[in-house]
């Protein structure tokens, strides 16, 4: 990275009204199987809504000043439904059941056969954004472990064997995110935190396979649960220093709403750390200097070479308007710490 504290999106922002239905979005826990309903836009015009909103999503923060660009996940339902519901192997029409984070049943794929990549789910994501962008691009996929707690096994032997099946699926995507002008992928591996039991027995195994032969740079996002549907946050994670394991380049993480202490980030001495430092639980818009003060508490344990500036995750249930604001709020609070960085040097 040649910018210092260079700022991005964890991945998803917020979608326009007249897209997606937002009150329906924000009464239910993320949707793993298809929600159609959720869809403002007639069918046939889905697809050129979508590519509009995009487009919105991609000005935003090129007018916020954010440096590395996603596609806001505007085309999504949830961060991973859209590719979990686009394999092989995975019954449609007659969903499972499997507890949330939160610990509530929720509809989730039934496994009925082998998993398989059928085609390409995000490359046509990956080139919208290259065309319409001239900054570095990041596009994000769901990890094979949380895929696997978010599913019901009707076929496997083990539980890790189907989850090595959604590895190999996410690493073919993944050689075809960077081969469409991907210049970091990012993978989301949630459920690592809530099961940290299961996360130790496999998690890092299956997700090495899923970066493998990988030569393009990586990153892995653990997190506490959107706030807008985890409301309790606990002050620290259950599951981050065994991702120094992991082959991915970057460890995304929170910190603003969990006042997280930082000292955990000396246990990853080898990785770059995509610092969340944006409170989604509220919709007042920091000041840059709150911001400044949550980047500055990373300092003392990752160098400003290894860190990264981002939102907690969860934009997409903000307003547009409070949103946008965040993100400028956490552009300038970047700002500031660089020039003070850039005197001491």
């Amino acid at each position: 990275m040649s910018l210092l504290l260079p700022t991005t999106l964890v991945g998803s922002y917020s979608q326009p009204d007249w897209l997606i239905d937002r009150k329906r979005l924000g009464d239910r826990f993320p949707p793993r199987v298809r929600a159609q309903e959720l869809w403002r836009v007639a069918p046939e015009w889905l697809e050129q809504a979508q590519d509009d909103a995009t487009l919105l999503a991609i000005r935003d923060q090129e007018t916020a000043g954010i440096d590395i660009i996603t596609d806001g996940e505007v085309r999504r339902e949830s961060y991973s439904n859209r590719f979990a519901t686009a394999l092989e192997g995975v019954d449609l029409d007659n969903p499972g059941s499997a507890l949330d984070r939160s610990g509530h049943p929720n509809p989730v794929p039934r496994v009925m056969g082998k998993i398989r990549r059928k085609h390409a789910v995000q490359v046509r994501d990956v080139q919208f954004l290259r065309a319409h962008t001239d900054r570095q691009i990041k596009i994000t996929v769901p990890g094979p472990f949380t895929m696997a707690q978010q599913a019901q096994n009707d076929f496997y032997g083990s539980e890790t064997e189907m989850a090595y099946d959604y590895a190999q699926a996410v690493n073919e995507e993944i050689h075809d995110l960077f081969a469409a002008g991907a210049d970091v992928v990012q993978i989301d591996e949630p459920y690592m935190q809530a099961r940290p039991e299961k996360a130790r027995e496999y998690g890092v195994e299956v997700l090495n396979r899923a970066l493998e032969g990988v030569t393009g740079r990586t990153a892995v996002h653990i997190c506490f649960g959107y706030a807008a549907v985890i409301h309790a946050r606990p002050n620290g994670y259950s599951f981050l220093p065994e991702l120094c394991g992991c082959s991915a380049h970057q460890i995304s993480i929170e910190t603003a709403q969990s006042n997280l202490d930082c000292a955990v980030l000396d246990t990853l001495p080898n990785k770059e750390i995509m610092l969340g430092v944006l409170d989604l639980s509220t919709n007042e818009i920091e000041q840059p200097e709150v911001v400044a003060a949550r980047i500055r508490r990373a300092l003392p344990h990752v160098a400003p070479e290894r860190l990264i500036i981002a939102p907690d995750c969860g934009l997409k249930y903000l307003p547009r308007d409070v949103a946008f604001g965040k993100m400028k709020a956490m552009v300038d609070g970047a700002r500031i710490v660089r020039a003070e960085l850039a005197q001491r040097a």
